[in-house]
């Protein structure tokens, strides 16, 4: 009888561990389709106004404003992880000036990493689509996330790597043993294949146009729920949100919603939160967890990524850009940096336009003397203003740390203070 009764306790756990272990656990992954119809609107209005701003965007300013949002995304979603930076810490990190402090060049290398993993993603991305293939299904395949987490934590040090319990994380392996983040116990490892398969499945295969991006937006949630790897599974996801905006030609290396996440930490925290719930009775939908959550999750998920665009619209514009680049220079010329008002035609015309200026179309352009000129073209190569590839060579429009306050006034408010 004893015996009996413990086959039957022991074939009751096991079919409760494996209905816990079944993906129908995080369904729904997406809303009903009679709940549709507002999310679908809202990603109508997220990417006409991505295209808008693509459109408009002064190409001068592109290829050095991608290189100042990847610091930026860097230095927010380490934040978020409590592994904050000084944005000058991460600017010498990338000319391989590290602290000699361990803690602050533990957050620089992982800085450094977010970064240098960015670019790969990017690059990796147009090579897929130059030679034809399409690119969102992979974003959701395992492969896709295990090498994403390969890219970000595959060059740090075993110091980096050393966990809280002092086990080592290994990058770009799905995790080998059960986690619990808050009150929420993740899925065990042997159910994370079927759990990843469904991920994929729905989100992968989601229609092109605003339907793939409320997935990408329901996918963020999802992801972050069944966590994947012992670590670093909050930069897997928000990174993958990034790229899924870019892969679908919505960012142009423009803006990102890492930023938005992060200036509104506290709610982004309270959405994934509420969107882990169970059900709250009949009327939530037909799934284990909360549709209602699911659905505020993707509002506001959408919501910062308008919110995103709309910022940079208002930074981008041409016209007022003149304005800002002359106060910049007034401020410059107060300091005696060597710096003159004289610099703003020549450096509007390069914000402007996706052009270079020989140094004596510029010289020209500024109305002064020979000299004078030549001074002034160096000061500005000095300070970070103008780009070059050579000595001689022909000249850039660049964003140095010291005039984002006055070109792009509150887009890294804490590189200004810095």
């Amino acid at each position: 009888m004893i015996e009996i009764i413990s086959h039957t306790i022991s074939q009751m756990k096991s079919q409760i561990i494996q209905q816990y272990d079944a993906p129908h656990q995080f369904e729904p992954l997406l809303p009903q389709d009679r709940l549709m119809g507002a999310l679908l609107e809202k990603a109508s209005d997220l990417i006409r106004e991505a295209a808008s701003l693509g459109a408009s965007a002064a190409p001068g300013a592109a290829v050095q404003l991608r290189e100042l949002l990847r610091s930026m995304n860097s230095y927010y979603t380490n934040r978020i992880e409590g592994e904050h930076t000084r944005p000058s810490d991460i600017e010498r990190a990338l000319l391989r000036d590290f602290s000699k402090e361990s803690d602050v060049a533990r957050r620089q290398r992982l800085a450094v990493s977010h970064i240098q993993t960015e670019i790969a993603c990017e690059r990796l991305i147009q090579a897929k689509l130059d030679a034809g293939e399409t690119v969102v299904p992979w974003l959701y395949s395992t492969q896709a996330l295990e090498w994403l987490h390969l890219q970000l934590f595959g060059e740090l040090t075993a110091e980096d790597l050393t966990l809280a319990d002092r086990s080592l994380l290994t990058p770009g392996q799905v995790r080998t043993r059960g986690v619990a983040v808050g009150i929420h116990e993740a899925p065990t490892p042997t159910a994370l294949p079927a759990f990843l398969g469904r991920w994929e499945e729905v989100y992968g295969r989601s229609r092109r146009g605003e339907a793939s991006v409320v997935a990408l937006a329901a996918a963020h949630h999802r992801l972050a729920w069944v966590h994947p790897f012992l670590d670093g599974n909050g930069r897997v996801a928000r990174l993958h949100t990034h790229l899924a905006l870019h892969a679908q030609g919505l960012t142009n290396g423009l803006w990102s919603p890492l930023r938005g996440f992060a200036r509104t930490e506290e709610k982004y925290r309270g959405m994934l939160r509420a969107a882990d719930e169970h059900r709250h009775g009949d009327l939530d939908g037909r799934g284990n967890l909360t549709e209602a959550g699911l659905i505020d999750w993707i509002n506001y998920t959408l919501d910062t990524c308008i919110d995103q665009v709309r910022f940079m619209s208002k930074l981008l514009d041409v016209g007022s850009m003149r304005e800002r680049i002359h106060a910049a220079l007034i401020f410059e010329e107060s300091k005696k940096t060597g710096l003159r008002k004289e610099a703003v035609l020549p450096l509007h015309y390069l914000f402007s336009t996706n052009s270079e200026l020989g140094r004596a179309a510029f010289k020209q352009m500024t109305g002064l003397g020979e000299r004078v000129a030549t001074d002034l073209i160096s000061s500005l190569l000095k300070k970070g203003y103008l780009a070059t590839d050579s000595a001689y060579g022909a000249l850039r429009f660049a964003i140095p740390r010291a005039a984002l306050r006055f070109y792009f006034p509150d887009l890294w408010p804490e590189a200004e203070a810095d």
